[in-house]
């Protein structure tokens, strides 16, 4: 029954992902943490890794549903590699970092760091100017040294946390000009090094403990819980991608805010 839900939840997660630049964390996190904790229990070695568990399977699927709304906006043509090109490395770096500091944080302060973080950036998308105005979709570059900070930042709190980063990038660019179809876009290629390198972390530093866990997992990543969010994602990505760049940008963006406010309630509770 998890799996055949967590296929539904995949299915949004993939119409998220092209609409929106998110879909990983902020959907299958907080499902699949409540999952796992119903179908083990707490006095379960599973139960109580759970939190782990579904930041590892979420950072793990944005390695193809990244992939795959990469693709679908690059024949759009909805990406400014120009901008997202100095970013990449930098991301990668912070990912690796980040997801090994997963790792060694406890699953109750990893849900505490994840609701904190994702109430903070609904404050900023509401109060600081910029989020909501409309942009001419001239992307103005970061430099140099604002790449290198900005993205050493963003990979090791997404990587951490599982939630590929497109929170961040995406306010980021909207106030750098981007219009709403742009900065969604962007998301997906950034979030690619995020999900590369977290998903290497995550089982290099959780070997011993997905060992123990049971034969389908990978370091902390359920395999099973994988496939079912991926056949569910693939299918969302494909039914969402004739939308793009077809949404009024204010509209996007308030919409953007209030999906925020929706996963935020549901890890709350």
């Amino acid at each position: 029954m998890l799996y055949a839900v967590l296929a539904l939840i995949g299915l949004g997660a993939g119409i998220t992902t092209i609409l929106f630049g998110f879909g990983g964390g902020f959907v299958i996190v907080p499902v699949l943490f409540q999952g796992i904790s119903l179908a083990y229990g707490p006095e379960t070695l599973a139960g109580q890794s759970a939190m782990h568990i579904a930041v590892a399977t979420s950072t793990c699927l944005m390695i193809f549903s990244s992939l795959m709304a990469t693709r679908k906006h690059h024949v759009a043509g909805t990406l400014q590699w120009d901008v997202i090109r100095p970013l990449l490395a930098y991301i990668a770096v912070g990912a690796l970092i980040g997801a090994g500091a997963g790792t060694m944080v406890a699953g109750p302060w990893l849900r505490w760091a994840f609701i904190v973080y994702l109430g903070v950036t609904i404050l900023d998308c509401l109060f600081r100017p910029g989020f909501t105005a409309s942009n001419n979709g001239h992307t103005r570059s970061l430099g140099k040294t604002g790449s290198a900070v900005a993205g050493t930042v963003i990979g090791g709190i997404a990587a951490c946390l599982g939630v590929g980063g497109s929170v961040m990038t995406v306010p980021l660019l909207r106030r750098r000009g981007a219009s709403m179809t742009q900065a969604t876009a962007m998301a997906s290629p950034l979030t690619l090094p995020v999900s590369l390198a977290g998903t290497a972390g995550f089982v290099i530093f959780s070997w011993q403990e997905g060992q123990a866990l049971g034969p389908w997992y990978l370091g902390y990543i359920n395999l099973l819980a994988l496939m079912a969010l991926l056949a569910g994602s693939w299918l969302g990505i494909k039914l969402a991608a004739t939308y793009i760049g077809r949404l009024p940008d204010q509209w996007h963006a308030r919409s953007y805010i209030a999906l925020l406010v929706i996963f935020w309630l549901a890890m709350l509770m």
